[in-house]
């Protein structure tokens, strides 16, 4: 089993790092300036205006405003990071995970300005990151693929070609993105227009790019990805696999360690496929070679050239510190490990904590304070967290709270033990996602590994919303007819028609139902029947969409607006059919929850 790496001997010619900036917030920065502390080296922590008080702020040993709220304003703000780095004598960045923890020009800018960047060089993130070119470097390496474009798309014909030619569904995806940023599937050849516009607007709204590709999107896989090390010595290792199939909206809920199910030959071959990518790019640091799995056989996804969310179940079952071995590789030491695919100890599961409330399988982001935060006191239990009681997870970044790690020395005892501290884990405030993890550890289907990255939205049930009534209809699990989901831009919800009496708030929970049970949602009063037509807001965000105007004819049901929330798009619609009489906002507006938008005069 891998050790603790040692302490740190210095970084070469450079001597050993002293001070370290990071360049993130949430509970990332949290992680990495608890460690350098444990190092003894010191942290400089960066904050925006609605991060004044934040806990990494107060953790670190100085901190740098930068102004202003949205993110472009200062945690991407490559010039101004780098001259604090500098003025504050940093001699090294860490960009922690996001922002620009995956951007070229910064790493590239870090270094230019003589400080050590905390991660691959620009050229392997550059290459690695842009989507189109990864896929070729994969298959120099001999990295299995699903069939996709070796050029970037700019046209839905171009969709439909590679639909007729592969199969539905397809995925569109940001050649620069990832975490689902930037994605949309296409279920059939109608949706290609449609799908193309939004996957290229939010690419370029969240990675400044927006060119895609294409794939054949596989409906019935599982994502297990393999965690990479490679230094400045030559050494490449792959260290264990996570499996990360349970996703909503394209986006990780629950994740574990070692990937249950998998034979160890094909363990092995990803492990090995993954080292060959890694070192046919010169690479450094730590990585992710995200693949799908499909009966037998894998697919290279994409390569994450950082440190990762769920990276902590890696730490678990090997007992290392993946963010100290990061800084032993920037300062120029060896791999602690110098052996791929060390024997895991037991199994770990990292639950996320989102502020989000998953009622009716909604997840509708939910900042606000946080009154209470109460972690369980259990064996193999932590909670990595970027808040304390008495902190606010404001509207303006992602909706992470923390990330719940339970290690137990078998699959079922962490499934138990996992379960027992989401029971006792007090977040008091705001919703959040711990009854759908809890939903997920307690489903036969997890326990007997029979889920894919489609699992939770096709089979886990989540009380409905307030404003939604069920009524019985055939089968949901057809394509035509019957679905207790609508597609919006080719990206699949469980969505009711938000009313116009302000945000949508959680019901009491109604009793939770079975896989295939066939309820269809619909706004309470049935279409085109009751409803003020006043639009408001179901959330704070910023509105990314309008697509209507005065005098517009509409009809219930009818997306009149897309409002944007901690990384999530959110289709606000109609609860009538009428008329448009005044639309109240315009694109990127920020609004507040129950703001009006619109109002429809009904026929």
């Amino acid at each position: 089993m891998a050790q603790v790496p040692r302490e740190q001997a210095g970084r070469g010619a450079a001597g050993a790092l002293s001070k370290v900036l990071v360049a993130n917030r949430g509970e990332i920065a949290v992680r990495i300036i608890r460690t350098l502390a444990e190092r003894g080296i010191a942290s400089v922590a960066v904050h925006s205006d609605a991060d004044e008080k934040a806990l990494h702020v107060r953790l670190a040993d100085e901190s740098v405003a930068l102004p202003g709220t949205a993110a472009n304003e200062n945690y991407l703000d490559i010039a101004r990071i780098v001259q604090v780095a500098q003025e504050t004598g940093a001699d090294a960045v860490h960009p922690g995970y996001g922002f620009l923890a995956e951007n070229a020009e910064f790493a590239r800018a870090v270094t230019d300005a003589g400080l050590v960047f905390i991660g691959p060089s620009g050229d392997a993130i550059e290459v690695m990151g842009e989507k189109v070119a990864a896929r070729r470097i994969a298959a120099q390496a001999g990295v299995p693929q699903v069939p996709g474009t070796t050029e970037p798309v700019t046209s839905a014909d171009e969709v439909r070609a590679f639909g007729a030619e592969h199969g539905y569904p397809v995925a569109v995806k940001a050649s620069f993105g990832g975490g689902g940023r930037g994605m949309r599937t296409v279920a059939g050849p109608e949706e290609a227009d449609d799908a193309l516009a939004a996957a290229r607007r939010e690419a370029g709204a969240a990675f400044g790019n927006s060119e895609v590709y294409l794939e054949r999107y596989l409906s019935a896989a599982r994502h297990v990805e393999v965690q990479i090390f490679a230094d400045a010595h030559g050494n490449a290792v792959w260290l264990g696999d996570r499996d990360c199939s349970v996703q909503r909206r394209h986006q990780k809920l629950v994740e574990e360690s070692p990937a249950p199910g998998l034979p160890d030959e094909l363990r092995a071959e990803m492990g090995e496929a993954a080292v060959r990518l890694a070192k046919a790019v010169g690479y450094t640091g730590a990585g992710t070679v995200e693949y799908l799995v499909e009966d037998g056989r894998f697919y290279f996804l994409e390569m994450n050239t950082r440190i990762q969310v769920e990276h902590p179940v890696t730490e678990a079952v090997l007992g290392m510190d993946l963010i100290a071995e990061q800084l032993r590789v920037a300062a120029g030491e060896p791999l602690s490990e110098p052996t791929s695919g060390p024997a895991p100890r037991g199994h770990a599961i990292e639950c996320r904590i989102n502020a989000e409330d998953p009622a009716g399988g909604l997840f509708v982001p939910s900042p606000g304070p946080i009154h209470a935060l109460q972690v369980p006191m259990r064996p193999g239990v932590r909670l990595d967290s970027g808040y304390e009681s008495g902190d606010e997870v404001p509207p303006h970044y992602d909706s992470m709270i923390g990330k719940l790690v339970v290690w137990g020395p078998d699959r079922d005892t962490a499934i138990r033990r996992t379960l027992a501290a989401l029971d006792e884990l007090v977040v008091d405030g705001v919703p959040t996602t711990i009854p759908a993890a809890k939903a997920v550890l307690a489903h036969a289907d997890f326990a007997g590994v029979t889920f894919t990255t489609r699992w939770l939205e096709h089979a886990v049930e989540f009380p409905a919303a307030v404003g939604v009534v069920a009524e019985e209809v055939a089968d949901a699990d057809g394509d035509e007819g019957g679905r207790d989901e609508v597609w919006v831009g080719g990206r699949r919800y469980v969505i009711p028609f938000f009313t116009g009496e302000g945000a949508a708030t959680p019901a009491e929970p109604p009793a939770r139902r079975s896989r295939g049970s066939g309820t269809k949602r619909k706004a309470a009063g049935g279409a085109g029947v009751g409803g003020s037509g006043a639009v408001s807001s179901p959330m704070q965000g910023t509105v990314i969409a309008v697509k209507v105007a005065d005098g517009d004819a509409v009809t219930t049901g009818q997306v009149l607006f897309v409002v944007e929330a901690m990384k999530m798009e959110n289709p606000v619609r109609s609860t009538v059919d009428g008329t448009v009489g005044e639309v109240g906002v315009a694109v990127g507006d920020v609004v507040t929850a129950g703001a009006p938008l619109a109002v429809v005069v009904p026929a």
